[in-house]
């Protein structure tokens, strides 16, 4: 489903270019659950950027089923994310003018659900984060917590293909941490491929398979013989 191979993404310094990732090689299968791990400046977050087709400045090829990412130009790659890929962010990344139950609508108009199957979906989407009475409230009126399970809800509304996690339990009280790692097990099981990025060693062990990364290297690829 997923295969990168040699990828690497620098920047310009002076007298030369600083190396963010550095010839990672991957394949990631359809229905997996892969964690990404490693201190921080390790390239985390950079290679979760390039997975989810945010970044398209990188060296080396990434292909994603029978897609040359490599070669798409960026309106190309913007649709195959609308279409495939769900991403968690570390800051959540709520439009501020739009209410709880219409940020969750948003995913669901890019693809063209009708409206009255839109309506449905966010309700029973807001039942199952337990954020009914948050409907109409803006991001600024939630707290941190409150608006990490919304990004989440928005992130899986649609039923991706892909869910891209970037430290999903970062704001969240440990009973809601794992409320959302059970979820994206869950999706898991259903058929989603699910990629993490955390330092939560409880919640890394979901993973079926965890990606050390350190300076940029794909230092290790660990299988743990049992999950949580």
């Amino acid at each position: 489903m997923i295969r990168l191979h040699d990828v690497g993404k620098s920047y310009p310094l002076a007298g030369g270019r600083s190396w963010v990732l550095r010839q990672v090689g991957l394949e990631i299968r359809e229905g997996d659950f892969v964690t990404i791990v490693g201190p921080s400046g390790s390239g985390k977050t950079t290679l979760l950027s390039i997975l989810g087709m945010l970044d398209g400045e990188f060296e080396g090829e990434y292909w994603f089923y029978d897609n040359a990412v490599h070669g798409l130009k960026p309106r190309q790659r913007a649709d195959l994310n609308r279409r495939y890929v769900g991403f968690i962010f570390q800051q959540y990344h709520l439009l501020d003018d739009l209410t709880v139950a219409e940020n969750l609508d948003l995913p669901l108009s890019y693809r063209d659900v009708p409206k009255s199957e839109r309506q449905a979906i966010v309700a029973d989407s807001l039942d199952r984060f337990q954020i009914v009475g948050k409907k109409d409230l803006y991001p600024s009126q939630l707290s941190g917590g409150q608006q990490q399970l919304v990004a989440v809800a928005r992130a899986v509304i649609g039923e991706p293909k892909v869910v891209l996690a970037d430290e999903p339990t970062g704001s969240l009280h440990s009973s809601h941490g794992k409320m959302i790692m059970d979820l994206l097990r869950t999706l898991n099981e259903q058929g989603a491929t699910i990629i993490q990025v955390t330092h939560n060693t409880e919640w890394a062990a979901y993973g079926r398979r965890i990606v050390h990364l350190f300076d940029g290297w794909v230092t290790q690829i660990e299988e743990p013989a049992a999950h949580s």
